[in-house]
């Protein structure tokens, strides 16, 4: 870890109770509206605490000579990282998500407050391992998975970084229109737009596509080097084509805008830090050089 002493940055999100809460002032008025709706207020209560003792324990189990910083999901893309940090993320396996497009190659110990309630798949730990983790990496015996991250890079110098998908289309209801080029083919569509998926994002979104279709699974391992790319709803007309609308993707895959409004290129749902991408526009995507480093043990 180097010859000063670590950092430890604990990564966090506003829990449903503090949302609900910040939406109507107080926590009887949240109250009261849910119960005039027969609903409680009761299990999003359960859940905060559950993500603060989780937060506590994450806190305790810092060594006292360790430095440390705290960084809530809103405030990431202004949190500045250091190279021999290691990232304690503490919540829903999203946020690990939403660290990693931030990071370049820290260790993450993704924490699940909730494991009943939460899948854990970025988040496999329980609170009560947190010190034994944060020893382990202190000592470099730690073991860790990498997990392929996806990169987009427009036309301009713009590029993006994504853990699970980036998507690249229209940013309103209204169809996409581009160029695709893979594999040597070309093909214009009309479409809902496209999304290039990592292994790990084959567990989520483009895990939910890929049911809705009458072929072959095609996901790829969560811990693969390959992507996939998926094109959601390909209309065929005269002048657009729908049977270059998925495949395992080795090397690149290039779309080139024809949208004059409203063409974006986003990472992991996070439209708020999207890239512009107008008609003429070409994306590049491909395996990201930097993979989050997920520790396991």
């Amino acid at each position: 870890m180097g010859n000063r002493n670590p950092r430890v940055v604990v990564v966090t999100r506003p829990t449903e109770f503090d949302l609900v809460v910040a939406r109507h002032g107080t926590v009887a008025q949240a109250d009261f509206f849910l119960r005039t709706r027969e609903q409680s207020i009761d299990e999003l209560r359960a859940a905060h605490d559950q993500q603060m003792a989780a937060i506590q324990a994450a806190s305790a189990a810092i060594p006292v000579s360790w430095r440390r910083a705290r960084v809530e999901r809103n405030g990431l893309d202004r949190f500045l990282f250091e190279d021999d940090d290691v990232i304690v993320a503490v919540g829903q396996d999203g946020l690990v998500a939403n660290a990693a497009k931030y990071l370049n190659g820290q260790p993450v110990i993704g924490i699940n407050p909730a494991p009943g309630s939460h899948a854990g798949v970025l988040v496999p730990h329980g609170p009560c391992a947190i010190a034994e983790l944060l020893a382990s990496v202190s000592t470099g015996r730690f073991e860790v998975q990498a997990r392929t991250m996806v990169e987009a890079q427009v036309d301009g110098g713009f590029k993006l970084r994504a853990l699970n998908e980036v998507f690249i289309g229209q940013r309103t209801h209204q169809s996409a229109r581009y160029r695709l080029h893979f594999g040597g083919e070309v093909e214009r569509h009309s479409s809902s737009g496209i999304i290039v998926a990592s292994g790990t994002g084959c567990t989520g979104w483009a895990r939910s596509i890929h049911r809705e279709r009458e072929c072959k699974p095609c996901l790829v391992d969560p811990c693969s080097p390959q992507l996939l790319f998926l094109v959601r709803e390909a209309f065929p007309s005269p002048g657009t084509g729908c049977s270059l609308t998925q495949g395992i993707v080795d090397d690149v895959i290039e779309v080139t805008s024809e949208m004059n409004e409203g063409g974006v290129v986003f990472g992991d749902g996070i439209e708020a830090d999207r890239v512009e991408f107008g008609w003429g526009k070409t994306v590049r995507v491909s395996r990201s050089p930097v993979s989050l480093q997920l520790v396991m043990q």
